[in-house]
């Protein structure tokens, strides 16, 4: 456990990609078996369920410390993140033989196994570990089963550290760690053998992703060297048949078989040992095959995280698979072919299995990179976000890589606001207000809209924070009314009605794109004219 926390530490407080792969390089060939199973669990959104809920480990906490529920409440105001705030309170181990140093396999194992004992169980093993740990392992232990680590760790960076340590390929492994496998149940070297891959028939591919397009288009050479497709706006899937078991994955590797049942007849359908990568978005009925214009998104987001759905929500938001790429075709890997030999195949698969739900994107057509900006400024019609580019001769690749797939994304849609609530960030941030709620006009009054966490630079937010700690009116607990004087453009990438809001509206990806600092407060924009841009691109992209 002290060797993780050490981790945690190093990545937390280095902001070089290079200085924390050398830190997980070092962790991945020093650490037992199991723990480098859990690290890669950890780091790939495979944490345990919380055993205990904060309100419990924050009455403990202050009990083990004998502080007041007042003052662990202004400490975790102050602090903005539970599992440090717990940290801090807590007393430090006095003698230093006292600190057990057990491994992280034991403790989250043990987290596992305690969750459905009584409250008493659960109370003694955290007060216990507690004991036994110094504050960065305490911090640690916490962060385990109350939130994320927040250090910059993507799967990319375990990836490649993990193929420095194996003598593997980054992209052999990225697919060996993927998909639904049990870390208390499987050894370091299991996980990363080719006889799991080939007994989990689940299995999905790591998803190829593309880089945004910045600049001039035209820097991609010859426009006959690429396919144009709309870049659609749903959930990014992998639909996989094989030896008779059908499975759906989302992007962020959940399994969601069960979730859409229009999919269940192609089980039947799709032929033997294919992996079709695409789209999952709502779609209104069309000829099998076809793919029309698609439903907005907030139609798909009445079904996301739903265990059961309705009928009238199946009629209501109809789901289709708009399919983008072949990667596996009669169980063999195929990402090594050129896109368009893939794309063929494909095309031959969706024609024979003749069902609604299951769609190819379609091409589009384009001599020239004026024609495809043209084709371009349409997106908003097709209820998509832009158009996507990739390199006909391409492999499919893992993970986000320049050069053969780009997104070429629709200008953002703005509006002017001023700031009227700040609330402090988490992590390595939660002594900054760095999450705000923004406000139009409407009449004399100011009437909030949407929040934005994003798009500042980090000497920006520190001003913003000088500001907010100086201009506070009003303290809602974590939250701060502040005078509105502080005017920014937010930019979103649509706008749907919503009975939710007091604004009557919801935003699709709002962020900061600059700070006003042109212009006053009174020359924000109103309710009327986020009304007008409803009216215009209500439920558009």
């Amino acid at each position: 456990m002290r060797d993780f926390a050490e981790l945690i530490m190093q990545l937390g407080s280095s902001t070089k990609t290079n200085d924390k792969l050398d830190a997980l390089v070092h962790y991945f060939s020093e650490a037992g078996s199991r723990d480098k199973v859990w690290v890669i669990a950890l780091f790939t959104d495979r944490k345990p369920k919380r055993p205990v809920n904060s309100t419990l480990l924050a009455q403990w906490c202050t009990e083990m410390a004998s502080i007041e529920w007042w003052l662990f409440e202004e400490s975790y105001h102050v602090v903005g993140d539970l599992a440090e705030t717990i940290a801090l309170l807590l007393p430090e181990t006095e003698e230093e033989k006292e600190i057990i140093d057990k491994p992280l396999h034991y403790y989250i194992e043990k987290l596992i196994a305690i969750g459905r004992e009584p409250e008493a169980v659960k109370k003694d093993f955290i007060l216990g570990s507690w004991n036994e740990m110094n504050q960065a392992e305490k911090f640690v232990f916490n962060k385990m089963f109350t939130g994320g680590f927040r250090i910059g760790v993507s799967q990319k960076l375990i990836v490649n550290a993990l193929a420095k340590t194996v003598d593997l390929s980054p992209s052999v492994i990225a697919h060996r760690i993927s998909g639904n496998w049990d870390p208390s149940a499987i050894s370091f070297e299991e996980l990363l053998s080719e006889h799991t891959v080939t007994q989990d028939l689940s299995k999905p591919y790591p998803f190829f992703l593309a880089y945004a397009i910045e600049g001039d288009v035209t820097v991609l050479g010859d426009p006959s060297e690429w396919m144009a497709e709309w870049k659609w706006d749903g959930i990014r899937g992998e639909l996989i048949q094989r030896e008779g078991a059908f499975f759906v994955w989302s992007r962020g590797e959940e399994l969601m078989t069960d979730k859409f049942p229009e999919y269940q007849p192609l089980k039947h359908l799709l032929p033997d040992g294919v992996a079709l990568d695409g789209e999952i978005i709502c779609m209104p009925e069309t000829k099998p095959g076809d793919a029309g214009i698609p439903l907005p998104f907030s139609f798909l987001q009445t079904r996301i995280g739903r265990k059961n759905v309705s009928k009238k929500q199946l009629k209501a938001a109809p789901v289709g698979f708009i399919c983008y790429d072949l990667l596996e075709f009669e169980g063999q890997d195929i990402r090594e072919w050129p896109l368009v030999e893939r794309r063929k195949k494909l095309k031959e698969i969706i024609e024979k299995v003749q069902h609604p739900s299951l769609l190819l994107s379609p091409e589009v057509d384009f001599d020239s990179w004026e024609a495809l900006k043209e084709m371009r400024s349409q997106s908003r019609d097709m209820f998509a976000e832009g158009i996507m580019l990739k390199r006909k001769s391409s492999a499919y690749q893992v993970g986000r890589k320049r050069g053969d797939w780009w997104k070429w994304k629709i200008d953002a849609l703005t509006i002017d606001a001023v700031m009227i609530y700040a609330q402090k960030g988490a992590g390595k941030r939660s002594n900054l207000y760095t999450a705000y709620t923004f406000a139009v006009r409407d009449g004399e009054q100011l009437i909030p809209f949407t929040r934005a966490y994003s798009g500042l630079t980090d000497k920006e937010i520190a001003e913003v924070d000088y500001f907010v700690k100086r201009n506070a009116i009003e303290k809602f607990g974590p939250v701060r009314t502040v005078k509105p004087e502080l005017v920014f453009e937010i930019a979103f990438e649509g706008i749907a009605a919503s009975k939710r809001h007091k604004s009557g509206v919801a935003l699709r990806f709002p962020r900061i794109s600059r700070w006003r600092r042109d212009k006053p407060p009174s020359e924000i924009n109103t309710l009327d004219d986020l009304r007008d841009l409803l009216k215009v691109y209500g439920n558009k992209l």
